[in-house]
């Protein structure tokens, strides 16, 4: 028990702890400011336009007063390309409203839940802006969920209406919502034939609706991303709209995004990484270049054609990007490229080389999650030192190298990655949530810092096995033999071995043509890593199992025989 005398001395610590976190975060805020004025989201203008910008945030929040800002900054200027053609910032702003109007005359109120289930294209972010209009929970549906999983998870999430591209038609059937459903892209380009559906298309509410300015929100609204699921069911993150800039202002103090440029965005919309940068790039005025299937030839044509600067793509893209540009004959003009800015899964040395190799200096790397947000971003010369790295940590977020016990371990040891910021992770909303420590969130991984305060992404903390008395992460494994001449790419996971204790299991797509067997792989590995990390087997398939976000279905794999 603390002697009396030693209170005030207590006391006096925690306020100075507490002045000392505000002070942190203040001079985090002002550079976050800073770098947005650097990139053009913010900007010095007349006194009505800030006036005006003023009593949007408090009619409909910081999400649904987006198009309006840029609909009053540059309304003819276009806001998306996508397979539909052209939309401006001004028409944008008209249909975010007329749709916020119809959801309104619908029932909907502040509160009440809207999924949104939509590949990438104008309909997606005019159902988003609408829904933050009427202060809605805005829940983003994996473009992969079946039947059932829709149904699961829009009752889990007090979904009360369902905005759904039309190809989704037999998986939404299960689905009854309270509201009802409207469709979002009014076909299918892949299938001629109707799918039957009669919920009215978003084209049509706008039709009849009008587009004069929706009323105050009677709530702040929400957005509800799913975490990939790769282990089990989606969970959704809650996270509501932070007091703080730093989810934009975060990311362009390492990422040299600026305004009026032009994004292609083949990450889907409804994964953090894509529903961020949709972001960050409307509150740019930039132009964005949607389409609703990923296809590596039209990503370079993109590029050549609308001068694009940056692309935001999962690693595997970009490895297929490569892919098609090392056959593609003559090579497109990518001069105009700035930026690939990659999140989603692990990048990995081999890839980061490659691309940096064929593209230049023009790689950005985001560490994080549905859940810490981001912690880490690589740039070009942080990828030069070592490409394996995913960075330095952003300025204002707090990231410590803990042990089992909770203690920060010194440099260089791997231990398990926590993650502080200003805008917290909320829990899931089904319940429950990551471990927590002194205010830092479990990222899942495992990883260290190097001597140069780089991060460095050793695996996933449950993927982590014992062979022969050491720690192996597949991580590791799976780079080295992505990088192998006669490989596509690689997994591995972790399985039971009478020597070792435990050994990898690895999973390999060989390149067309390539004659490499599994002796070939192990001596490879053998030859770069010590021996207890040669996976006891190999198992070679046409492709991985992926989610829509690249991310590898490890569960998938686990269930294959071996013989």
């Amino acid at each position: 028990m603390p002697k009396l005398t030693d209170l005030p001395l207590q006391a006096a610590a925690k306020v100075q702890q507490s002045v000392g976190k505000y002070v942190e975060r203040g001079a985090a805020e002002l550079h976050y400011a800073r770098k947005m004025f650097e990139a053009g989201a913010l900007k010095l203008e007349p006194p009505q336009n800030m006036a005006a910008l003023v009593a949007d945030i408090r009619r409909w929040g910081e999400i649904g007063m987006i198009p309006s800002l840029n609909a009053r900054r540059s309304p003819h200027r276009l806001a998306i390309i996508d397979d539909e053609g052209d939309l401006t910032f001004k028409e944008l702003d008209d249909a975010a409203h007329a749709v916020a109007n119809g959801l309104l005359a619908m029932g909907v109120k502040g509160g009440d839940g809207v999924a949104i289930l939509a590949r990438n294209h104008r309909w997606f972010l005019i159902s988003v802006y609408a829904a933050a209009r009427v202060g809605a929970r805005i829940i983003l549906l994996n473009s992969e969920f079946s039947g059932p999983q829709i149904k699961e998870v829009s009752e889990r999430e007090g979904a009360k209406l369902i905005i759904y591209d039309d190809e989704y038609t037999p998986a939404v059937a299960q689905a009854d919502p309270e509201l009802g459903k409207l469709r979002a892209l009014s076909n299918n380009p892949d299938k001629p034939e109707p799918s039957g559906s009669t919920d009215e298309t978003l084209a049509d509410l706008i039709a009849r609706t009008g587009t004069q300015p929706a009323p105050k929100a009677t709530k702040q609204s929400s957005i509800i991303i799913l975490t990939s699921g790769t282990t089990g069911t989606p969970k959704g993150a809650n996270r509501s709209t932070p007091p703080t800039l730093a989810p934009i202002g975060g990311v362009l103090s390492h990422v040299p995004f600026k305004a009026g440029e032009v994004t292609a965005l083949p990450a889907p919309m409804f994964h953090a990484l894509g529903f961020l940068h949709a972001t960050i790039a409307m509150m740019l005025g930039s132009t964005l270049v949607l389409h609703r299937r990923f296809k590596p030839a039209t990503v370079l044509e993109d590029i050549e054609k609308h001068k694009v600067t940056a692309v935001v793509v999962v690693p595997v893209m970009l490895s297929r990007i490569l892919d098609q540009l090392d056959k593609t004959t003559p090579k497109p003009d990518l001069s105009s490229l700035r930026i690939v800015f990659v999140s989603g899964s692990q990048l990995g040395a081999e890839l980061a080389t490659r691309a940096m190799k064929e593209l230049g200096p023009v790689v950005y790397n985001l560490y994080g999650s549905t859940e810490v947000a981001f912690a880490a971003i690589a740039r070009p010369q942080d990828l030069s030192i070592n490409p394996a790295t995913v960075g330095p940590v952003v300025k204002g977020v707090k990231v410590k190298i803990l042990d089992d016990d909770g203690n920060e371990v010194p440099q260089g040891q791997v231990g398990r990655i926590f993650v502080g910021n200003f805008f917290p992770f909320e829990g899931y909303t089904g319940g429950g949530g990551k471990q927590i420590i002194d205010g830092l969130l479990s990222s899942g991984d495992v990883g260290y810092f190097d001597e140069h305060g780089l991060l460095y992404v050793s695996g996933r903390d449950d993927e982590m096995i014992v062979s022969g008395g050491e720690n192996v992460f597949p991580a590791e494994v799976e780079d080295l033999i992505s990088g192998h001449p006669d490989v596509v790419e690689a997994t591995a996971l972790g399985v039971e071995d009478k020597e070792w204790g435990a050994r990898l299991r690895a999973f390999v797509v060989k390149k067309e043509g390539a004659d490499l067997t599994e002796d070939d792989v192990k001596q490879y590995v053998r030859e770069h890593l010590a021996r207890y990390k040669v996976p006891r087997e190999v198992i070679f398939l046409d492709e991985l199992p992926r989610n829509p976000t690249g991310k590898i279905l490890k569960r998938e794999l686990r269930n294959i025989e071996v013989e």
